[in-house]
């Protein structure tokens, strides 16, 4: 949103009563909330994904993954 835009919702909330102006703040803050919520569902989902994959791997395994890419790549060359 530019500068302009920002300046024109600002009159339009000056000219509310005040009553408006406290349903409009309720409203803005619902939708932080709904926001946040969506965030914080869209982790759990994220870590329930990760969860059906299996424990993590252990730097050893890690390391194994990583030298076995290494060997493959070299070996195509």
């Amino acid at each position: 949103m530019n500068a302009q835009a920002i300046e024109a919702l600002i009159e339009k909330l000056k000219a509310l009563p005040p009553e408006q102006r406290a349903e409009v703040e309720d409203f803005v803050d619902f939708l932080s909330v709904r926001t946040k919520k969506r965030q914080v569902d869209r982790l759990f989902d994220t870590m329930g994904q990760l969860a059906r994959l299996g424990p993590p791997l252990t730097e050893a395994e890690i390391d194994a993954e990583v030298a076995a890419a290494r060997a493959e790549r070299a070996r195509r060359r």
